[in-house]
């Protein structure tokens, strides 16, 4: 099966597909995705990885492996919890919890949403919303008075940030019970992140948002901040010694300086 090349934004759902087919032969031991290995003979995952670098591919898993521990400690918190993964893309959650008695909503550009239907198919336990995630007509499909988690990995970086405030504000008039993940890089990370996105051959796609300081952009967007970590601190224990020179210490430095981290907040 092969999928249409996407252009600008959307074309960028490859990249971290292409990272957890990379790092699922590489360190099984740290992060395993058989859903993603089922699609590594997709064109588009072929030639990202052929450019890709071990540690593009750890910084990219890393937000995963941290995203899904988040997740699970918040089903196990609120045993009727949903999880409502923004910007969706072709991310394969649901299939690495494999909880069948929890629903996921995925939410991602019509186009983008029709691509993931044909690749990956439509788990009996998630509903997939073809919807522009800063338009609110997602949520008339969600049960929004349950408790949820809404998964926002890799998105906010494309956005302007009074978009970002305006997006939170209107989810915090919406939902009922409501906590939010998101991953952010500082103003020196975003540089190293768009040349990435380049390198790969996507021009267009363009990253704005970045975050300095959480406790300062907390405070201005109106939400409890609950957790913040780096994306390494597992990867460097568990296979940092198995990585190249380069990756170790560019992990060292990225949690070191906080160019790469994860929030936890509630709405």
């Amino acid at each position: 099966m092969s999928a249409e090349r996407f252009t600008g934004v959307e074309d960028t759902l490859f990249i971290p597909l292409a990272a957890r087919v990379k790092m699922s032969r590489r360190f099984p031991e740290y992060f395993y995705d058989q859903k993603a290995l089922d699609l590594e003979h997709l064109d588009q995952v072929r030639r990202i990885n052929e450019k890709s670098s071990e540690y593009s591919a750890i910084a990219s898993v890393a937000r995963y492996y941290n995203m899904d521990q988040f997740a699970l400690t918040f089903l196990n918190e609120n045993k009727n919890g949903i999880i409502i993964n923004l910007g969706v893309g072709l991310e394969s959650m649901n299939y690495r919890i494999a909880r069948p008695d929890t629903h996921f909503y995925a939410v991602d550009f019509p186009k983008v949403i029709d691509a993931r239907r044909a690749i990956l198919g439509e788990a009996p336990n998630e509903t997939l919303i073809g919807c522009d995630v800063t338009d609110m007509k997602w949520t008339e499909q969600v049960d929004v008075a349950k408790p949820s988690l809404l998964v926002v990995s890799g998105v906010f970086q494309y956005f302007k940030e009074n978009v970002v405030f305006q997006f939170i504000k209107d989810v915090q008039q919406i939902f009922k019970q409501a906590e939010m993940v998101f991953d952010a890089t500082n103003e020196v990370g975003i540089k190293y992140a768009q040349k990435y996105v380049k390198k790969t051959g996507n021009t267009s796609a363009m990253m704005y948002f970045y975050i300095n300081e959480a406790e300062k952009f907390v405070q201005q967007a109106g939400v409890d901040l609950i957790e913040t970590r780096g994306f390494y601190d597992v990867a460097r224990k568990m296979i940092g010694k198995k990585t190249r020179f380069y990756t170790r210490i560019a992990m060292k430095v990225a949690d070191d300086k906080k160019r790469t981290i994860l929030l936890h907040v509630k709405l």
